[in-house]
């Protein structure tokens, strides 16, 4: 006889993040999440108590991954201050993670659980960004500001429509990236 399979619990919250991301928190259902992963929502139920649970280890999932896995990675990888910033922002706001982090911004702004957690990984986020803008800038109030605008230029770059004359965006947010760098 052969064994049943489970679909993994990382498998739920992995689909449960791409549909938050798609769609936000309404469109993280049970029933689609099952169609998604060609399963039945009887083995939802094995793994999670209900969709809140879900829903939480969905936050964790996106904490470690966006912090503590880009951290990692970023040291790991080694360089300088300079390389070690603009690998954190490669990998922070990747096609991967930007729209699961922008899809949680957006629902922070109704719920107040999510808020305080968005406010906890942006904390980790900007303690890390201080580490490395203070590797290379001795004013503690000029390492604020650039932290400030560097992560307020990742997340503010995608809402922006504008264009910018002759420059491309890529050309444009090449010069920010340079002028938050310069010592």
């Amino acid at each position: 006889m052969a064994a049943i399979t489970r679909t993994p619990r990382s498998r739920w919250i992995e689909e449960g993040l791409r549909a938050l991301a798609a769609g936000g928190p309404d469109a993280v259902r049970v029933e689609a999440l099952a169609r998604e992963l060609g399963v039945t929502k009887g083995g939802f139920y094995g793994h999670f108590a209900d969709r809140n649970a879900l829903l939480a280890e969905m936050l964790d999932a996106w904490e470690r991954v966006s912090t503590e896995e880009v951290i990692e990675r970023v040291e790991r990888e080694g360089g300088d201050a300079h390389a070690k910033l603009r690998r954190a922002g490669a990998l922070t706001f990747s096609s991967t993670l930007l729209p699961i982090d922008l899809a949680i911004r957006d629902w922070s702004r109704r719920d107040q659980a999510v808020a305080e957690r968005l406010r906890l990984v942006d904390n980790q986020r900007m303690a890390y960004l201080r580490t490395l803008f203070g590797a290379f800038c001795p004013d503690e109030d000029d390492v604020e500001a650039r932290c400030m605008l560097a992560f307020s230029l990742l997340i503010g770059n995608h809402f922006m429509a504008a264009d910018h004359g002759t420059r491309s965006r890529a050309d444009v947010l090449e010069r920010a990236v340079r002028l938050l760098e310069a010592s």
